[in-house]
């Protein structure tokens, strides 16, 4: 019993101490509304356009996140940075769309010692940077390894299929205060146990953190970067095809009555129970005394999956997009996106078009941090504080390569999708046709014509990625 108990302990006490130690050695002064803000983002896996009530979501219970999207700002037209998880991670954390990024699919591919990160520059600027939940990034020995790219602690999956066991006895762990630097075992989990449900262990990690966090401590005041990188409510593929369901969650509270199918209940639970950890995050911040001066931004790596047993159109999961994960229209790359930061962002909803690559630049502005300038991310910062926004993306661009070469460009109001098999390009009007029915390339050929002429330059040659049919 002890054994297990100090496995568990010693995991969600490992973001506790190294914070008292980077307080006490911060030189900066303590006053937080006259520095730069920490920061919180909460990233789900596989979470819908429309898998929220602040989205349309009318049978799924997220009221947390719909209160952070009442006192934030939420954003209508926000992409993630692929239709799948690794590529989409790496567009978010390297300023980099997926025709320049190095990893633009889902593969064993580590990110490189001079791929720059997002918590790299934050380190820079002085913040204490921490991953909890899945990497997919670099595995065991590589040079993506979380530590290796800006993170000064981790707890998580390192790969994305690992992170599909949602009862996994196993997590890799770098905490450098106690030198540990290695996979931690979770003895609740073995032997066909299920004692120890890895999302709730991620939410009690984050909450410790931010609980240490004491910047009157010292007298003293550094502010954090605490990356949530959760795994709901992605799928357990391996489980699904065991047993036809793959959506793992304790219990499917709040929805055990209703007349749903196992899976759609399970998904409902998963979503609602990923709601609640925003609560309760939220909660400790208030309680912290750091609410009013930390930005809580929430999204999703990309659109809904179709896999576990589940159907995405049971609960309209895309909304009103057409796709799913796996797809380049809107419903696989056009996510839930909001912002909360009451001391400088009033609520409100933006149609600012723009992506996960924007986040490098905006953060690192905030954080008064030195961006790299190869990157195809803007600052949107002045929309966030409602200011005019001079600096606008020309087009956005996305490419896919699972099953066949497939790309696609946002352009104002203009969606162009190339599908795979050489097919010819198509082309939307969103402002009038959100839900991507109408073809209307044979019609404006002037747009198509500019759209290609975007797909020439719009990618760089990889040897990783070619172009294939």
């Amino acid at each position: 019993m002890f054994i297990r108990w100090v496995a568990s302990f010693r995991l969600v006490v490992f973001l506790i101490l190294p914070a008292v130690a980077w307080a006490a050695n911060s030189p900066l002064p303590k006053s937080p509304a006259n520095h730069p803000p920490s920061i919180i983002f909460i990233l789900a896996d596989d979470l819908g356009y429309g898998d929220l009530g602040c989205y349309g979501q009318a049978r799924i219970k997220t009221p947390n996140i719909d209160k952070l999207a009442a006192e934030g700002m939420r954003f209508t037209d926000f992409y993630a940075g692929s239709t799948v998880c690794a590529p989409s991670r790496c567009a978010l954390l390297t300023g980099l769309d997926t025709g320049h990024a190095w990893i633009r699919g889902n593969s064993k591919l580590a990110l490189r010692p001079e791929d720059i990160t997002l918590a790299s520059v934050l380190q820079q600027a002085r913040y204490h940077t921490a991953l909890i939940g899945k990497w997919g990034l670099g595995n065991e020995h590589t040079s993506g390894m979380p530590q290796k790219k800006g993170f000064d602690e981790f707890v998580g999956y390192l790969d994305q299929g690992h992170a599909h066991d949602y009862y996994t006895d196993h997590l890799w762990h770098f905490d450098p205060k106690s030198h540990f630097d290695d996979w931690q075992y979770f003895y609740e989990n073995q032997d066909g146990k299920k004692g120890l449900y890895m999302p709730d262990l991620f939410t009690t990690a984050c909450i410790n953190f931010i609980r240490t966090y004491k910047p009157d401590q010292f007298n003293q005041y550094r502010p954090f970067f605490l990356f949530l990188s959760d795994i709901i409510p992605h799928a357990n593929n391996e489980e699904g095809q065991r047993s036809g369901n793959g959506m793992q969650v304790p219990n499917d509270a709040p929805y055990s009555d209703q007349p749903w199918p196992a899976q759609e209940k399970n998904k409902a639970a998963m979503i609602t129970r990923l709601d609640t950890d925003v609560g309760k995050i939220m909660d400790r911040l208030k309680q912290s005394k750091i609410d009013d001066n930390t930005i809580v931004i929430f999204s999703s790596d990309n659109g809904p999956h179709k896999e576990g047993g589940v159907d995405p159109d049971f609960f309209k999961s895309s909304g009103p997009l057409r796709g799913h994960k796996r797809d380049l229209y809107e419903g696989g790359i056009r996510v839930p996106f909001i912002v909360r930061w009451p001391a400088q962002i009033k609520p409100g909803v933006s149609t600012f078009v723009g992506a996960f690559w924007d986040l490098m630049p905006t953060l690192a502005e905030i954080a008064g941090a030195k961006c790299p300038t190869n990157i195809d991310g803007i600052s949107m910062l002045p929309t966030l504080v409602n200011s005019p926004q001079t600096r606008q993306h020309e087009f956005l661009y996305w490419e896919f390569h699972e099953h066949g070469f497939q790309q696609a460009v946002r352009m104002g109001d203009w969606k162009a999708v190339r599908p795979k098999n050489g097919k010819p390009l198509e082309l939307y009007n969103l402002k009038t046709d959100i839900g991507e029915k109408q073809n209307v390339a044979e019609k404006n050929p002037e747009i198509v014509t500019k759209i290609k002429n975007f797909l020439k330059t719009a990618r760089t040659d990889s040897a990783e990625w070619p172009v294939s049919d």
